[in-house]
């Protein structure tokens, strides 16, 4: 399917699982997008949820044509994309998480960007929201940046510019033919290695002010320490298959905790050990307040105490979760083909 030029077909992918409390907020809002809607198609990959998401995908949607859903057996998003991606018509992709609402005018406004910005792919700023204290603390600290380091998508508004990587993106299908399937080996991570295989292709990642979604942040901290302990461990394989993908703010988790992990065994073996991990741990805190205060400034101090643990968990789940990467991992340097289930 073709459409006009102002209007190619779209196919919306979704790869979901376990997703019951958020896949009719996200589904409405595809549903609802201005686009021409017989110009769209929208393609489930369900990761065999038995939390009864799959039930209300049949109850709400079984009468819309434009919905298909697909078992993805594999259970994970890259496996999910991969499926999708079979099955899809149109000429541009775009991925949608569970977990996210685009705007009504999402998919026009990334049409408009692939057909007039010479790029290949484009995605906008994320808003990260909480349905309750916790959650929107942790929503909070992943919008900052000593929370989540520079990365543009999730700390930054108001700017148009090309980027490493974006979430949720619209690809144009030529490059996604051109880059080939999403590595199936990666449980997390699997976009920032898809993405750095579109610019090593000399493709173009455009972030878009004005392309818009919600993203709901995990409503516990030890939600939080699951999703990003699997960052950091991934975040390995990553390194592994592309190391110029890497930035010197991914490093500095694993290196702060390997810096504690050190100092706690030296204070088995030397008085000097307990003032290290003072002196370490004391900055640490020092910085971990200073940004809190910061970032509680002026109207959210009503999370200001819950806020070091989240930054706390965000830091040193990633930085534990990299160090048993690299121990898992050791001898996985330098393959880089993607690996795909047949």
């Amino acid at each position: 399917m073709m459409g006009d030029n102002l209007h190619p077909f779209v196919s919306i992918l979704i790869p979901i699982r376990n997703e019951a409390h958020y896949i009719e907020k996200c589904l409405e809002a595809v549903l609802k997008q201005d686009y021409p809607a017989e110009q769209i198609e929208i393609l489930i990959a369900d990761g065999m949820s038995d939390d009864g998401t799959r039930d209300l995908l049949k109850a709400n949607h079984i009468n819309d044509s434009r919905v298909k859903v697909f078992d993805n057996h594999a259970k994970i998003v890259a496996s999910g994309l991969n499926l999708l991606t079979r099955h899809a018509k149109g000429l541009i992709l775009v991925r949608v998480d569970g977990h996210c609402v685009i705007a009504p005018d999402y998919v026009s406004r990334c049409v408009h960007h692939l057909q007039t910005k010479n790029v290949d792919g484009v995605g906008g700023p994320m808003n990260s929201i909480g349905e309750d204290d916790i959650s929107q603390t942790i929503a909070l600290a992943m919008s900052s940046k000593f929370g989540v380091g520079g990365s543009s998508f999730r700390t930054e508004v108001g700017q148009t510019k090309l980027v490493d990587t974006i979430p949720f993106p619209a690809y144009t299908r030529a490059i996604v033919d051109k880059v080939g399937p999403y590595d199936e080996e990666l449980v997390r991570n699997q976009d920032d290695e898809y993405n750095y295989r579109i610019r090593e292709a000399g493709g173009k990642i455009l972030l878009a002010e004005d392309v818009r979604s919600i993203y709901f942040t995990r409503g516990s901290l030890r939600n939080l320490w699951r999703q990003y302990d699997q960052y950091g461990f991934y975040k390995v394989r990553v390194f592994q298959m592309h190391p110029k993908q890497m930035r010197p703010r991914q490093f500095i988790p694993p290196m702060f905790v390997l810096t504690l992990i050190i100092t706690a065994f030296l204070t088995l073996i030397t008085p000097w050990g307990w003032l290290s991990l003072l002196c370490i741990s004391g900055i640490y805190l020092a910085a971990n307040t200073a940004a809190s205060l910061i970032t509680a400034y002026p109207r959210h101090y009503k999370y200001l105490w819950r806020l070091p643990l989240a930054f706390a968990t965000l830091h040193i789940s990633y930085g534990s979760g990299f160090l048993l990467g690299l121990i898992k991992f050791w001898n996985r340097w330098g393959r880089k083909q993607a690996q795909v289930s047949l």
